[in-house]
Order: C-alpha cells, then structure tokens, then sequence
C-alpha cells in the first residue's frame, strides 16, 4: 500500500480529480492549504510556496491506493505537468504505508 499526495493551486483542483480517477484511484481526501516560506529570495515561479506578505490558496489530495495506482498517478502527473503551460505545476509524492489498521 502507497500513500500518493497531490498538490496544486485551487484552480487545478478539477484536473487533479480527473488525474485520480484516471489513475483508477476513486477514493480520495482533500483539504485546502495556504503555504508561506519565510525566504524572501526565491523566484516564486520556481517554488511553490509564496514567501512575505505573499500567499497562494492551493489544495492536497491525497489517498491510501495499490502501488499500481499510485505509480499510474504519479506518472500522469508527470504528463500533465509536461503538457501544462502553467507556472506552477503539480506535484506529487509516493510514500510507503509500512503498517495500518
């Protein structure tokens, strides 16, 4: 079993469900996030925190799948990302669930 989170700006939060579903991943969560980071150097189209007085609205989704599933999410993430001209692209992570009730 695979932990698999998505985050993306709120505007993409409709293109992450399609991702899950494609991805054969039906049962997911989601919550709302606002991030910040105190580094005031960073280009903000390189990172996906916004640093300041400076804040973005984004979104985490995130589900308990096979390992199938989330290796299919992760790598329709990685097409959408390529094929997106956004400047602030979603990411993804798979992490392992080494025990649960």
């Amino acid at each position: 079993m695979k932990l698999f989170i998505t985050t993306c700006l709120n505007d993409e939060k409709e293109a992450v469900y399609k991702l899950y579903k494609q991805a054969n991943i039906d049962v997911f969560s989601s919550a709302s996030l606002t991030g910040f980071k105190p580094h005031e150097k960073n280009d903000l189209l390189q990172d996906w925190f916004a640093s300041g007085e400076e804040h973005f609205n984004s979104m985490m989704v995130l589900s308990f799948t096979s390992d199938e599933n989330a290796n299919s999410g992760l790598k329709l993430v990685k097409e959408y990302n390529e094929a997106s001209k956004q400047n602030f692209l979603l990411k993804a992570f798979v992490l392992p669930v080494e025990s649960s009730i």
